[in-house]
């Protein structure tokens, strides 16, 4: 999947720091782009909605936390 980001309104959580290690999110037409907050220029990963949805749900449920 190829998108346009020219005019993407990129965002990143309201609760990260300023540590460097976070990513922004741009909702799509058809699904959400993800990149890293310190290279906006850098590569762009694209979701297309039912994966970046199984994802938020893996987190939610806690499916990556170690144990």
């Amino acid at each position: 999947m190829t998108s346009d980001l020219s005019r993407a309104t990129w965002r990143k959580s309201t609760r990260s720091q300023d540590n460097g290690g976070c990513v922004e999110v741009a909702k799509l037409l058809n699904g959400v782009a993800v990149r890293d907050s310190k290279d906006p220029d850098g590569p762009t990963l694209i979701f297309s909605i039912g994966p970046w949805a199984d994802f938020i749900t893996a987190m939610v449920t806690g499916a990556f936390n170690k144990t």
